[in-house]
């Protein structure tokens, strides 16, 4: 006991190697009570049995019935379903990557680690208060993406079964077997979509945390800082957007990949010269290819939105070295009698761009501003210090990669040109061919 307490901050450093432990009633109770309920909760041995049988069921079984069994070979044109293949699989594709990638972040991290809670003591009581708000909104979130669709595809799915289209008594009755067979069908596609959309929620949440301490960390800029502790927070920043590309750059590619090929081939079997187009036909294709897409932009703008936020501290530190060093040569000449000379200035002298701060609205924030920054540098932090703090920042940009290439908006037009070319030269292959 003596020993510890004479060396308590050797004590800390080592607890921060044990998986963090969470207690009942934290603030990921709720969340995680949210979990076992959709049967994605893995924290004991039976838990994680249950998990995968409720995924093989859900994601596997249900839609190989659905599609081999249930599925009307001769039903009429409203009623027949000659996309049922492609909407499946690509459901349970994307359903299959969420949920591996899921199960590995929470055992391999827990879930208190993997998002970051356990580190959250570190932080400022602003950045605190604002991860746990989000955190209660990101369920919200996830049902505002979800419930639409849900909604439309539970419509579609009642009027089939009560239009008698499948008619298979496997229970004896028809009306039963064809209820039964409904609700099983639902619950498999709200089970894959919520797995899906769950995974790109919780990407957005870790980044949110991020953009609230790039936000906490540009008051730096704003009090009497040194060099020394700058830096140590913006490398503390930098190691936490790598830890976060790290564990999601497999499920960004992989993801791309599979709504990309989704879509591409949503496109040909539906613009072929032989393919019937309508609401009954293509309805649910459509609907599945616009919930891959929305979790698909929800990946991407969080990643580019974290990454332009980051990038924004080079201009902020920019910005910042200048008006210090403007104020300190100000300073100078004010203490150096001279003759009084008449300057006419181009442009107003003292305004900083605030009166036009109601005229910007919502696009300015702490990082990303127009606002002069008041000069308390120059008194501590020579000229050299803060130049080669603006020199780090420029040639150590921060933010989120996969496998090296960073998401910013220029990756998004790159994504955009090259799904543009391939959409245009299918369109080519098949539409021509008409």
């Amino acid at each position: 006991m003596a020993d510890d307490g004479e060396h308590p901050f050797l004590n800390a450093r080592n607890k921060g190697f044990v998986r963090s432990q969470s207690h009942a009633f934290d603030e990921l109770h709720s969340f995680r009570s949210w979990l076992r309920w959709m049967c994605v909760d893995q924290s004991n041995a039976w838990r994680a049995c249950l998990s995968w049988s409720v995924f093989v069921a859900m994601a596997i079984v249900i839609p190989c019935v659905s599609h081999f069994v249930l599925a009307c070979a001769s039903c009429d044109s409203k009623h027949s379903r000659p996309y049922d293949g492609v909407l499946q699989l690509s459901l349970s594709s994307i359903a299959t990557l969420s949920f591996v990638c899921l199960s590995r972040f929470v055992k391999k991290y827990g879930l208190r680690r993997f998002l970051f809670f356990d580190k959250l003591c570190d932080e400022s009581e602003t950045v605190r208060k604002g991860y746990t708000e989000q955190l209660n909104r990101s369920l919200k979130i996830l049902f505002i993406f979800v419930l639409p669709c849900f909604a439309a595809e539970s419509a579609y799915k009642i009027w089939w079964y009560a239009s008698g289209a499948s008619g298979i008594p496997f229970l004896g009755n028809v009306y039963v077997s064809d209820t039964v067979a409904c609700i099983m069908e639902l619950c498999s596609w709200l089970y894959r979509t919520v797995v899906f959309f769950l995974v790109c929620v919780l990407f957005r949440l870790i980044c949110y945390l991020q953009i609230l301490r790039l936000q906490d960390f540009a008051q730096v800029f704003q009090v009497e800082s040194d060099v020394e502790s700058v830096l140590r927070e913006h490398l503390r920043i930098r190691r936490h957007l790598r830890i976060i590309s790290h564990r999601y750059r497999a499920f960004i590619l992989w993801a791309l990949i599979f709504i990309t090929a989704s879509l591409l081939v949503s496109l040909v079997i539906t613009t072929r010269a032989t393919a019937e187009v309508n609401i009954y036909k293509a309805g649910e294709l459509a609907l599945c290819s616009v919930s891959l897409l929305a979790g698909l932009m929800i990946l991407l703008r969080s990643a580019t939105r974290i990454t332009h936020k980051a990038q924004s501290v080079t201009s902020l530190a920019t910005k910042w070295h200048v008006c210090a060093t403007i104020e300190s040569f100000e300073a100078v000449d004010n203490e150096t009698p001279v003759d009084h000379v008449t300057n006419n200035r181009v442009f107003p002298v003292g305004t900083d761009g605030s009166s036009d701060g109601e005229d910007v609205g919502d696009e300015e924030d702490e990082l990303d501003n127009t606002k002069l920054i008041p000069a308390y540098a120059y008194s501590t932090i020579s000229f050299q210090k803060r130049q080669a703090l603006v020199t780090y920042f420029e040639n150590n940009r921060a933010g989120i990669t996969v496998y090296g290439f960073m998401l910013d908006r220029g990756s998004l037009h790159t994504i955009f040109g090259l799904e543009l070319s391939l959409v245009l030269w299918l369109l080519g292959k098949t539409i021509a061919s008409i």
